[in-house]
């Protein structure tokens, strides 16, 4: 269960609430986001939750079966937009774009993408300053200079940064330039890096583990939401199956499921997702009509000369049709 507790409660009513909680069986436990404070029952059996309702201090209380029950759509049935500021939101009557390079690689690249952004109406930069790679021998990321160069030009040009944490002791260094926190998938499962997420004040982009199924994505937002940070937005940025014609399985299928079972914001990156650059734009648009609230891809001046990726990455021209199509099919689909 979920009891939503009022901001006002009393530590008297608190103690009241969880003593009759644990008398029905449950285990209670408190939690307390920037937006609200929760009291989270788990256990088994049935009981009169009017019973809890009707204490003092109590706001609202939800029956929730679900293992992940802060994320679950079963006690919020309205989507949840996350605010970025300056009038830019994700998720509920929005539809988000964000672009940039798989690998930042220096202050050259970052501005000519910064304004392509800008011309093309987009207000979110993608790019990895630390890069998970298969080989050591591959480019590892700009780093730390890197990343304060991108937020220098980014925020000249009013424009939102996400990239990728890997450990925790980057994202003390990191807060001060990142709008969002990319969790990759080779950490969906890092419930240290998740723990020390869940107390930061900063939208995490969550994407979905290699292998990972859709009860385990949002098993790992459950432990976010359960830190303390209600700002998460889920990706589904394909999984690795039998399939060898392109890079990864992009499961569109995960689309409307995570939309059925949880109020937080789905956006697909199609880039990772089959990895082909031919191919990106019609899993963009194929994306939208799943539902999603938003895709963000991978783009680059010059993808051919790309430090890494550069075989699924859009050109700006490439990309700039895709922005124009993805928006035509979301407003279409808006008005039907």
């Amino acid at each position: 269960m979920i009891v939503q507790i009022k901001k006002d409660i009393t530590s008297d009513e608190q103690q009241q609430i969880f003593e009759v909680i644990s008398q029905a069986g449950y285990s209670p436990k408190l939690i307390k986001t920037q937006l609200a404070g929760y009291i989270i029952g788990t256990g088994t059996g049935g009981f009169d939750i009017r019973r809890i309702g009707s204490l003092s201090g109590v706001s609202d209380i939800h029956r929730v079966t679900d293992a992940f029950k802060l994320v679950s759509r079963m006690w919020k049935v309205k989507d949840t937009a996350i605010d970025l500021g300056n009038g830019l939101s994700i998720g509920r009557d929005a539809f988000t774009i964000m672009a940039g390079p798989c690998a930042v690689e220096g202050p050259s690249q970052t501005l000519k993408t910064a304004i392509h952004l800008q011309d093309n109406g987009l207000r979110i930069m993608r790019g990895g300053v630390f890069k998970p790679r298969s080989s050591p021998y591959s480019f590892r990321g700009a780093g730390m200079e890197g990343l304060k160069e991108m937020a220098e030009i980014c925020h000249k040009h009013e424009i939102k940064i996400v990239t990728e944490v890997m450990e925790l002791s980057q994202i003390d260094q990191m807060y001060d330039y990142v709008d969002i926190f990319q969790v990759g998938a080779r950490n969906s499962q890092n419930f240290n890096l998740l723990d020390a997420l869940g107390k930061v004040d900063k939208p995490v982009l969550l994407k979905r583990g290699m292998s990972g199924t859709i009860d385990e994505l949002l098993q790992s937002a459950e432990y976010i939401f359960s830190g303390g940070n209600e700002k998460i937005i889920l990706c589904e940025r394909g999984i690795r199956t039998h399939e060898h014609a392109y890079r990864n399985t992009l499961d569109l299928n995960a689309v409307p499921i995570l939309k059925e079972k949880s109020h937080l914001p789905v956006i697909v990156d199609p880039s990772h997702g089959i990895g082909i650059r031919r191919f990106v734009e019609p899993m963009a648009l194929a994306a939208v009509m799943a539902g999603a609230d938003g895709i963000i891809l991978e783009v680059h001046h010059s993808p051919e000369k790309a430090f890494s990726d550069g075989q699924q990455t859009l050109s700006f021209e490439e990309a700039k049709k895709l922005y124009l199509k993805a928006n035509q099919t979301y407003q279409f689909l808006k008005n039907l």
